[in-house]
């Protein structure tokens, strides 16, 4: 592509425009036609006139036309680069590849969808060598300096495919509207071949490959995402592959453009050419949903046994870039390795493409077999290896280097998922002293949560000058997702923030939403923020004084009503449980004089240091929570304590904990508060707090063990 300026010396400007600029510029309109008997156009004008003028009388009028010329020429060259623009921009429509990073991979033009291939650098024949795990941390410091200079070196070094690989198949014309992007296509020599239909020898194409795991041959297909045309096939080739397992790393939709055709009912049964798949079953979590189905094929000589396919489709991968956290997706790795049954086919991996975030997945999974095997990690070895049996797998650096912090997630803190039935032993051997000057192991478990940097410069917004005064400590807000933010008052900048996170729930994204307690001018931005987001749950976790200092305002009327600003709060009843109190509010909005029900679970016995006497009375408030809140909804619960950090992270924390053993008889204290304080600083702000999740856990196991399925 042309992308040089036309800069020229002086000396050649009379040699016409620059040859690209003048094959780019639009064609000249036709010159009008001539009237008859009219005289010829100045430029077609013989050169000498019948009249020889005198010595020196051609000098002055030749010196202006070449002059006047010379100008033109000039100016033209100067404004080339400026018509090239939009002539540029309509040129990217129509090519495959690009000298522009797309952040997800994928470039989606009106016409024609193609995938974007990276270009590769000079560098490209340097080789990286594996990495001792226990180089992981420095050599991902090295790397991402410079906003992640070394990484791009290293990505693009990497040999884009099989220079001998071969697209015949493909290529086909019976085959080339099988493919979602026309440049992302399997070789000839690693592409999963079906049996062919009816003697039709096209019907054996499908856009997908094997692919190696760590050391297991063909471990994957890697495939694009369905399209309404192909869906027949994928079954087709679920069957006949004997797959079990189904991961799907897209949605099927993504800035607002189709990903991926749904080759699933909702519900029930359909048939997809000879495949019936019926829905078993479905999970939906905060990172990933699991469905089950079962399949059969619809053989007119004999039934077929049915078989159990199971869809893991992670849906927290954005719509650009990568993952925030790779928590999410190491979680998901590991169920996906727990489902897949031994024996059965390949594991089926998906994007929209097939390479981008396919690749990510598979090396991933390769280089964690290859850690426990080896102790070291070759991220660009394998990566390199695959890229033979399907090309651009693993598609930008982005990717590149979440795969690192990804291994480097998994080294530094490895797998900290329990069982409820060992959760007895793994407390024994934290609140043990193996030696003498050991730490414990429990304070050795929370040092790790504490040595997470906090991002200070992702609080700006809190720190803002005009928004100082609404923080009650200097805890400060995150200034991106998962900030919370209100309208702003018309004609009044910085009205829209409130000291308050989105927080994911195990089930929902931004469940949560964790505060601290109001000030007397935020009464109205909180009751705001309530408004706002729909929310009919609040709990409060502190007095509003505590060792004779003020924690939070009293933003309920004692009794009848008080109104801040457009919100008027009415109290409608307060009853006192065991530990917490119920309050319904009715919140009245008044200019559009509209009202909701608020439950208000305030509870008691929490001191500002230390933690509650017993963990029966949180399991109480909580459950007394989920249960309104599948009444009213499960729009975004507020929690607050103080400063919205120590107490609310606990609370937030066991309570996602809690549901996961109700629902898994799985736990892990480790990463549910690490991915907290992700999400917001010092959620979980002590060992003690820290130490709590671990006593309420084993509380409620005790309490519910004898008719729940944890053991």
């Amino acid at each position: 592509m042309h992308t040089e300026t036309c800069a020229h010396t002086p000396s050649g400007l009379f040699l016409l425009l620059c040859r690209r600029c003048s094959l780019n510029a639009p064609p000249p309109p036709p010159p009008p036609p001539l009237p008859p008997c009219s005289p010829p156009p100045a430029r077609f004008l013989p050169l000498f006139s019948e009249k020889v003028p005198a010595r020196g009388d051609h000098v002055l009028p030749t010196v202006v036309v070449l002059s006047l010329a010379l100008l033109i020429i000039a100016l033209q060259a100067w404004d080339c680069p400026r018509k090239r623009l939009p002539l540029k921009k309509q040129r990217k429509a129509t090519v495959t590849t690009v000298d522009k990073k797309v952040p997800n991979g994928i470039l989606e033009e009106q016409e024609q969808q193609t995938v974007v291939l990276l270009p590769q650098s000079a560098s490209a024949s340097k080789t990286y060598f594996p990495l001792p795990v226990g180089h992981l941390e420095e050599e991902q410091r090295l790397r991402s300096a410079d906003d992640g200079k070394l990484f791009r070196e290293e990505y693009n070094s990497l040999p884009g495919g099989n220079a001998q690989g071969t697209y015949e198949e493909a290529n086909k014309d019976e085959n080339k509207e099988k493919n979602r992007y026309p440049n992302i296509l399997p070789y000839d020599h690693s592409r999963v071949v079906l049996t062919q239909l009816d003697g039709n020898p096209c019907s054996d194409y499908v856009n997908a490959s094997y692919i190696d795991g760590y050391t297991e041959k063909n471990k994957f297909i890697a495939t694009q995402g369905p399209k309404e045309e192909t869906v027949a096939d994928f079954w087709r080739m679920m069957w006949e592959q004997k797959v079990a397992t189904v991961v799907m790393l897209t949605n099927l939709k993504e800035r607002k453009e189709d990903k991926c055709y749904q080759y699933w009912p909702d519900q029930g049964c359909w048939s997809y050419g000879s495949v019936r798949v019926a829905v078993e079953d479905f999970t939906v979590l905060v990172d990933y949903t699991i469905r089950k189905f079962c399949i059969q094929h619809q053989a007119t000589d004999a039934a077929k046994t049915p078989r159990l396919v199971t869809q893991l489709h992670f849906t927290s991968w954005p719509d650009f870039g990568v993952p925030f956290s790779p928590i999410g997706m190491l979680k998901f790795l590991k169920k996906v390795k727990l489902v897949n049954p031994p024996f059965a086919g390949p594991v089926v991996v998906h994007c929209s493409a097939g390479v981008g975030r396919t690749g990510t997945f598979i090396v991933i999974d390769a280089m964690i077999d290859m850690m426990h095997a080896e102790q070291r990690v070759d991220v660009f070895g394998f990566v390199a290896k695959i890229r033979e049996q399907r090309s651009q797998l693993v598609q930008t650096d982005m990717q590149y280097s979440f795969i690192y912090r990804a291994l480097l997630e998994y080294y530094l803190y490895g797998d900290t998922e329990l069982d409820v039935s060992s959760l007895e032993g793994h407390l024994q051997k934290l609140h043990n002293t193996f030696t003498t000057g050991d730490r414990v192991g429990l304070e050795e478990e929370f040092r790790k949560l504490t040595n997470m940097r906090i991002m200070k410069e992702n609080m700006r917004t809190g720190n803002l000058p005009a928004n100082m005064k609404k923080n009650r400590v200097l805890l400060y807000c995150l200034s991106m997702l998962p900030l919370v933010i209100i309208s702003m008052r018309r004609g009044q900048e910085f009205t829209d923030y409130v000291n308050a996170s989105f927080i994911d729930g195990y089930r929902q994204k931004d469940y949560y939403i964790a505060s601290q307690g109001p000030l007397t001018h935020t009464v109205e931005d909180f009751w705001r923020m309530v408004w706002e987001w729909k929310c009919h749950s609040i709990v409060m976790l502190t007095e509003l004084q505590e060792r004779e200092q003020d924690k939070c305002c009293q933003y309920w009327p004692a009794e009848d009503s008080v109104t801040y600003g457009n919100y008027t709060v009415e109290l409608k009843g307060d009853t006192l449980c065991d530990t917490f109190s119920l309050r319904d509010l009715v919140l009245t909005f008044a200019p559009e004089k509209q009202t909701r029900v608020i439950r208000h679970f305030h509870f008691h016995g929490w001191p500002e240091v230390g933690i509650p006497a017993e963990g029966k009375g949180m399991i109480d408030i909580i459950a007394s929570v989920q249960r309104h809140q599948q009444q009213s909804g499960n729009h975004p619960i507020v929690v607050h304590c103080s400063a919205g950090a120590g107490r609310t992270g606990t609370f937030i924390a066991l309570s996602n904990i809690l549901e996961r053993v109700k629902a898994e008889g799985l736990l892990d204290v480790f990463q549910t508060v690490k991915s907290l304080r992700m999400q917001r600083p010092h959620m979980v702000q002590t060992v003690e707090q820290y130490d709590f999740c671990y006593k309420v856990v084993q509380d409620f196991v005790d309490i519910f063990s004898d008719y729940a399925n944890f053991k």
